[in-house]
């Protein structure tokens, strides 16, 4: 989907749970199925408009995503959160910094910051090295929006288990990943969109995942124009599970590029 002027363009480079699907080991239907959108990496997406990118975050399959979906330049990479599915893809932000010729800011709440700083402990050395590392300029939010060339994002908290973790609002699309549960006062930030991208681990209850059920529950209430389920395990069937979604909520894929227009 080519950009346009005044439009936003999501594209899910993963839409996979923590261990991605195919699982390892795994003999299941939907491990061994040949639907590509039972193929699932690990979640992130890319927002693109005007020739700018920003990138929420960077998982284990960040170099392979950013490469399918051709993406040529980040303006700046939002973490949810520290978790190792989430992260550990930042050391392929280099050859941006290659092309650009500049460093990266990299926006994330102060814990998220802390686990960033301690597991790529390299890249804030302050000594020499020969070998190549990030650019990156770290950037803590709180509640405040935080601005990328031009365009506003919103951190939105929620619960992932006993953990915290950070959706954001950009105009009048969200994406929500890792959640257990949404607050009342987040629920607030997360009213009139067109778009809304909920994490739907799976059905059966989990501790710091929400079901296909508890997801429901959240787009009945916020009534989006349109919600996509993502960080999605093998024990959906993009096919059969899609299938038996109501009107206006679908699975997300990998691949998958949703239009929203810019505030």
């Amino acid at each position: 989907m080519a950009e346009s002027a005044n439009r936003l363009t999501i594209t899910v480079l993963g839409s996979g749970t923590s261990v991605g699907v195919p699982t390892i080991g795994c003999p299941c239907d939907v491990c061994h199925s040949n639907d590509p959108r039972d193929k699932r990496l690990r979640p992130s997406v890319a927002l693109r408009w005007d020739g700018h990118c920003v990138v929420i975050d960077t998982g284990p399959d960040f170099r392979q995503q950013a490469l399918r979906a051709h993406l040529s330049r980040v303006d700046a990479v939002l973490y949810t959160h520290g978790h190792a599915d989430h992260i550990l893809g930042l050391d392929d932000i280099r050859p941006f910094n290659f092309n650009q010729k500049e460093s990266i800011p990299v926006y994330g709440s102060e814990e998220t910051l802390k686990i960033i700083r301690r597991v790529f402990d390299y890249i804030f050395y302050e000594g020499h090295t020969e070998s190549s590392r990030p650019r990156i300029r770290t950037e803590p939010f709180d509640g405040s929006p935080i601005r990328v060339a031009g365009l506003e994002f919103t951190p939105v908290p929620v619960r992932h288990g006993k953990g915290r973790c950070h959706g954001f609002r950009f105009g009048n699309a969200a994406y929500l990943t890792d959640h257990s549960e949404v607050p009342e006062e987040s629920m607030e930030l997360l009213r009139g969109l067109d778009v809304l991208f909920l994490d739907a681990l799976r059905y059966h209850p989990h501790p710091t995942h929400s079901t296909v059920e508890q997801s429901l529950k959240l787009v009945e209430r916020l009534k989006p124009r349109e919600a996509w389920f993502t960080h999605i395990s093998h024990d959906l069937a993009h096919e059969s599970a899609g299938s038996m979604l109501p009107a206006g909520v679908r699975l997300a894929y990998d691949g998958l590029e949703v239009a929203v227009g810019l505030p």
